[in-house]
């Protein structure tokens, strides 16, 4: 990875988030206690799950671990991740009566992993899909997360219910790679590359397929390691996901207070209650952002100003300019 892409600082992630990564790195061979150094990890910072790391480190980790195995390594990552967050699938089945209802309830990526993105459902005529949108939107095309995210998604939907739940479509934002097989063992053979967005499609129909459900003693001792994640959001988690749904809107333009309630599933006063109770307003967090990611983006040698520009949202590089001479 380009030393200059990186993405904001202050973006970290837990340890399972990089374990995941580094069994899989393992297991196909690559030296991992080198690579670990290298991309500055350590084993014994990894060994407790909850602790909080660099979420350039996890990039440059797993750049390093596929030069050095093989560009699957996502898809190998997304099976660890399955069996890693498992207990989150568990505790669901517990509270939940249909597909449809999980989706309504399971927590954002944001807050059970860390600052990497989040699984975003919409309807596609017949089909419903789960998009994997990368907090970080230079890093949409970047491979390997998307591979992993994808993995996961498929076999967690696929082992809920009691009907299977198999993938209509694959879709990546990277270009198609030269072997595939791997890639449609896991998600089927209808695959779409080069993309807008890395998505998988689903029948609607299983929206209403019933959720398997675990004998009385597994969903009690599940859900003691588990309810923390599904509690009301708190005043950090609120500006996190707030945060996280205004990266993905600022490129499109034109963002608005309404805009972002809908994105967000919420109404305006709903959100603006949401702000107020966290001392603040949206105009504020808003421009806050703009300024944090205009300085990050400006380090990249890679982005022009009209590049920066439109990824702040704005429709021309003069009124980004114009704003950020201002702050």
């Amino acid at each position: 990875m380009n030393a200059t892409l990186t993405p904001n600082a202050q973006w970290t992630v837990n340890s399972t988030s990089i374990n995941g990564v580094v069994q899989a790195a393992r297991a196909l061979g690559a030296p991992v206690d080198d690579l670990l150094e290298e991309a500055g990890l350590r084993l014994k910072q990894l060994a407790e799950p909850e602790a909080r790391h660099s979420v350039a480190a996890l990039y440059n980790f797993y750049q390093a671990a596929a030069s050095q195995t093989t560009e699957d390594i996502g898809l190998h990552a997304g099976r660890i991740q399955y069996i890693n967050r498992l207990n989150l699938q568990l505790y669901t089945t517990q509270v939940c009566a249909t597909f449809r209802d999980y989706l309504n309830l399971m927590p954002s990526v944001l807050r059970f992993a860390g600052d990497l993105g989040e699984v975003k459902i919409r309807r596609n005529g017949q089909a419903i899909c789960l998009d994997w949108i990368p907090l970080w939107q230079p890093h949409a095309g970047w491979r390997y997360q998307s591979d992993e995210m994808l993995s996961v998604s498929a076999q967690i939907v696929n082992s809920l219910c009691v009907k299977p739940i198999l993938p209509l479509e694959a879709h990546f934002t990277y270009p198609e790679p030269a072997d595939s097989t791997l890639i449609q063992r896991l998600l089927g053979p209808n695959l779409k590359f080069d993309q807008p967005v890395s998505c998988l499609h689903f029948e609607r129909e299983s929206l209403d397929y019933p959720l398997i459900q675990l004998d009385a003693d597994w969903g009690r001792s599940i859900g003691q390691t588990t309810q923390h994640l599904f509690t009301p959001d708190s005043r950090e988690q609120i500006l996190q996901d707030l945060r996280g749904t205004l990266i993905r809107l600022l490129p499109a333009g034109g963002v608005t207070l309404d805009k972002t309630a809908k994105a967000q599933g919420i109404s305006r006063r709903t959100l603006q209650r949401r702000l107020a109770e966290c001392g603040t307003q949206f105009a504020q967090v808003l421009q806050n952002l703009r300024n944090e990611l205009a300085i990050q983006y400006l380090g990249d040698e890679r982005l022009s100003i009209t590049d920066i520009a439109f990824l702040l949202g704005y429709s021309e590089h003069s009124s980004f300019s114009s704003a950020f001479k201002q702050q």
